[in-house]
Order: structure tokens, then sequence, then C-alpha cells
């Protein structure tokens, strides 16, 4: 997988503010970013967690702590694939 390096400003004082090193702050910002993605049906799941640099199932573990669903699947399809299952 190639990588692409983007820089974003911050003010000078926001690591100390969030009294956090740079690389937590560069983890968490990715982390955020993957879940927006997901969020917005940008990225896949495994996208998103390629993009968080996590495990898929460490990525899912992140959703369901922020309360996102792990699947967009409504009612209507569950219940389609069991007919399709009988």
């Amino acid at each position: 997988m190639t990588l692409q390096t983007i820089n974003i400003d911050l003010p000078s004082d926001i690591l100390l503010t969030l009294n956090e090193s740079e690389k937590e702050l560069k983890k968490r910002i990715k982390i955020s970013l993957a879940i927006q993605l997901y969020i917005q049906q940008k990225v896949t799941i495994g996208k998103a967690a390629q993009i968080a640099e996590l495990s898929r199932f460490q990525f899912e573990t992140i959703l369901s702590e922020n309360k996102v669903p792990i699947s967009s699947l409504g009612l209507n399809d569950i219940l389609g694939d069991i007919e399709k299952l009988k």
C-alpha cells in the first residue's frame, strides 16, 4: 500500500492543550477521519480500518465504543437474507 502524506496546520500550543504527544494526536486524527469517512459511507469498513492503521476487529471495537453501527443493513435487508437462506 502506497501512503499519501497530507500536512495540516494546527495552533502551536495544541499538543500542550491536549496534553498529548504528536504521535498520539496523529493517531487520534487518523481514527477520527476513518470514523467520519465510514459514517458518511465514503469508504468501506476495511478501508477505514486501514486509514486508522488498525485491524478490522480493533476498528469495529472503536466503532462500537462510539455507538457507530458496523453494518448499514436495514431490517428489510436482513429479512430478505433470511428468506434467501430458507
